[in-house]
């Protein structure tokens, strides 16, 4: 695990920094904004919204802090859609790290804090039920070592660290496996908008799409398996 300190975002929301890679885990200009803004209303929203699926099946991409969780969990919470939720993470964070992040008090829904702990203190490979329609997977695992099962999940959160960072995540090999893993229909969404990344994804047979980003940033990519 590398070393990692907290840090405050633009929104008043915590993020971590990775000094090891140089890089903070979600937007300095605001971390909670850019979940919402990246995963939730250009994700997972738009699925239930195009598709009004009874079930959504999510794939995150980086674990990471468990903030897309959280918020995915509060969306099934509010709009009463039955979730299951796979995430991979190989470097997960400690738990006394964990207990400081402010992200329950920041969102603050009844019971957030006890579904972040329970987020994170829930076992791994293996299915665990966090709320009656929310269910989670955590795989610790690299991404280039687990194997997905094909036409799998509606959306994909795409959450890695950035690629001048972590280039052997957005390899051509990767966006493969998240492209087969997909159900005709779905939807991959990331920060990331670069013209590599936007190119590969097309290759693949996705129609891409470049959105408008998060506070701080220009733009984020969405991609939709035909």
């Amino acid at each position: 695990m590398d070393e990692v300190e907290i840090i405050i975002t633009a929104d008043g929301s915590h993020s971590l920094f990775n000094s090891t890679l140089n890089e903070t885990y979600h937007s300095a200009h605001g971390a909670i904004q850019e979940s919402r803004h990246v995963f939730i209303k250009n994700g997972l929203e738009c699925v239930d919204q195009l598709h009004k699926p009874e079930v959504i099946h999510v794939l995150e991409v980086g674990f990471g802090t468990g903030l897309n969780a959280l918020m995915t969990l509060h969306y099934s919470l509010h709009s009463n859609k039955i979730i299951h939720y796979t995430t991979l993470e190989a470097y997960p964070i400690n738990l006394e790290t964990v207990q400081v992040l402010n992200y329950p008090h920041v969102l603050d829904f009844q019971d957030a804090e006890k579904y972040f702990i329970k987020l994170h203190s829930a076992s791994w490979e293996k299915e665990e039920v966090i709320d009656n329609n929310f269910y989670l997977y955590k795989k610790k695992i690299r991404i280039q070592d687990f194997n997905f099962s094909p036409s799998s999940f509606d959306l994909v959160y795409f959450d890695a660290f950035a690629p001048g960072k972590q280039p052997e995540m957005w390899e051509m090999q990767v966006l493969e496996k998240m492209a087969e893993t997909m159900k005709p229909g779905g939807i991959f969404v990331t920060y990331c908008a670069k013209g590599q990344l936007k190119r590969d994804l097309k290759l693949l047979g996705l129609t891409v799409e470049t959105l408008p980003g998060p506070p701080g940033k220009k733009e984020m990519v969405r991609a939709i398996k035909n």
